[in-house]
């Protein structure tokens, strides 16, 4: 199976793009000028937290994120409208059976110190998420590589079973490319492959990057410099975006959304994708090791009463998986939970139980207004016999002191391009951001089936039962899918939005520029 000459695997089908997804405020999406380099981008992101670091294995909110999409270059990455770019990769090809990848490292690639990247720099950077006593999050996705080896300026990857979306998996934002060395990388020195450079980083405060002059790539990199600051509360980004002390800003207060926009200067985006809002259960500790409990506080949420007033309409209602519905897979035939107290009482009652008692722990830097969307849920689990305490936690810390060690929690996800990456990830049997610490044997038998074949009629089978398996005994509740809505100033310009990560894929600092 080969690709063509310029590696691009398309998925037009799985997803959504942001021109068929979004609403910008009355506006098209596409810019009506051509880019031009010059000038300064500050932007207020609602992400980061002083525990941040330039580890790759442990890159896990939006700021840090957007950072090092910025800062180092993988080997592919998803494009504006949905398809697969060679980017340090030149080109890829696999075997007939998809277990052998041989993907061609681009020539004339520097790292930011002016050494070349090569084969071994891919390589070590690679492997550096592999292994036993790997921690990474990303260790899951790369698992399946058996072997991985260097011929000329080609790196082989051998996998333990075929997978026609594995040079998707490439482009996860924890594959950065960092210089080799010895047999691991350097990475605490920020130095990448990327369009900018990494000029200072303060943890949960801010980071501040530079154009890259020497970047192979002319049609990204627009501004001089970009500077990112962690603004976590959201009545502090609005007001900033508003005074003009930034140019943009993310998680934009959807309350206030029509108002903002009315502000002559502020333009609202609006774009659907993969984002969805999770309460995760601890699938490994009472009442959450019992799935009729688990079940009942799923009957016991009303999906569409969330919709409408946490997301005042900016997204749609989610089935307990994470599978959007512009995917390729999506389980068109699910059957659709809907709030239903009494289905939920009889759930408890095959638990041995007339009512429970649990926590849920929700702060605003999970996803806007999850504090409230606690409260709507215990007024609404209240009817079936479910007492839910809502804990409002710490802004700061929140990733590292509550998301997978208080048993139930408010999350956000993006989603990822390819349901493997998005199971595999999230839902694999001990995986690290398996957030509801859930096993399934039949599920881990699927996810490896379908990774592997090549039939679509059978893979699209699989994992429509794989999104059964974890809406009906899975340790997630997804009440709701969530557009990404930003907004910007005047003085940022744009092309069409990417609907694979929030601030167009997350790629907002490479591909936006001055107006």
């Amino acid at each position: 199976m080969t690709l063509s000459k310029t590696g691009r695997l398309s998925r037009r089908n799985f997803l959504q793009t942001a021109a068929a997804g979004a609403v910008v405020a009355g506006m098209p999406l596409r810019a009506s000028a051509a880019p031009k380099r010059g000038g300064h981008l500050r932007i207020g992101l609602g992400h980061g937290q002083t525990s941040d670091t330039m580890n790759p294995a442990t890159y896990e909110n939006n700021m840090i994120t957007a950072v090092v999409f910025a800062t180092h270059g993988r080997l592919t990455e998803v494009a504006q409208d949905g398809t697969l770019k060679p980017e340090v990769a030149e080109s890829w090809e696999a075997s007939d059976d998809a277990t052998e990848w041989r993907v061609k490292i681009r020539s004339g690639v520097t790292f930011h110190n002016g050494k070349t990247v090569t084969a071994q720099d891919v390589a070590n950077s690679i492997n550096y998420h592999r292994g036993e006593d790997s921690t990474s999050a990303a260790k899951p996705i790369v698992a399946p590589i058996v072997d991985l080896s260097i011929e000329g300026d080609v790196v082989v990857f051998k996998l333990s079973g075929g997978n026609a979306d594995f040079p998707f998996i490439l482009s996860d934002p924890h594959l950065v490319i960092c210089p080799a060395d010895g047999d691991g990388i350097d990475w605490q020195s920020g130095i990448g492959c990327g369009s900018y450079k990494l000029k200072s980083f303060q943890p949960g405060i801010s980071a501040v990057v530079e154009r890259n002059e020497n970047h192979w790539n002319p049609d990204v990199g627009w501004f001089d410099s970009v500077e990112i600051l962690a603004l976590i509360d959201q009545n502090a980004r609005t007001t900033a975006l508003v005074s003009g002390d930034v140019d943009a800003v993310d998680r934009i207060d959807l309350k206030t959304a029509a108002l903002l926009q009315r502000k002559p200067d502020v333009s609202i985006k609006s774009v659907s994708g993969t984002q969805h809002f999770t309460f995760a259960m601890s699938a490994n500790q009472d009442p959450f090791t019992d799935n009729n409990v688990r079940q009942a506080l799923k009957y016991g949420i009303n999906r569409e009463e969330l919709v409408e007033k946490i997301l005042f309409g900016y997204g749609s209602v989610g089935n307990d998986h994470p599978i959007g519905s512009g995917q390729r897979y999506f389980n068109s035939e699910l059957e659709q939970k809907t709030y239903d107290p009494d289905k939920s009482k009889w759930y408890l009652q095959q638990s041995g139980l007339d009512s429970v008692s649990v926590s849920l722990s929700a702060s605003d830097a999970a996803f806007g207004g999850s504090v409230d969307a606690g409260v709507l849920f215990q007024a609404s689990a209240k009817a079936a016999g479910i007492d839910l305490k809502v804990v409002r936690e710490p802004k700061d810390g929140y990733w590292s002191d509550v998301w997978m060690k208080k048993p139930f929690s408010a999350v956000y996800w993006s989603g990822r391009p390819v349901e493997d990456q998005m199971f595999t990830t999230a839902y694999s049997c001990g995986a690290p951001w398996n957030d509801s610490f859930w096993c399934n044997d039949r599920f881990e038998e699927l996810l490896k089936s379908a990774r592997a074949e090549l039939d679509d009629d059978k893979r699209r089978q699989m994992y429509w039962e794989m999104q059964d398996i974890v809406a009906n005994d899975g340790g997630v509740i997804i009440p709701m899918f969530a557009n990404y809505v930003f907004a910007t100033n005047g003085s940022v310009a744009h092309d069409d939005m990417a609907s694979n990560w929030d601030l167009d894929g997350l790629r907002f600092i490479e591909r936006w520029w001055k107006a």
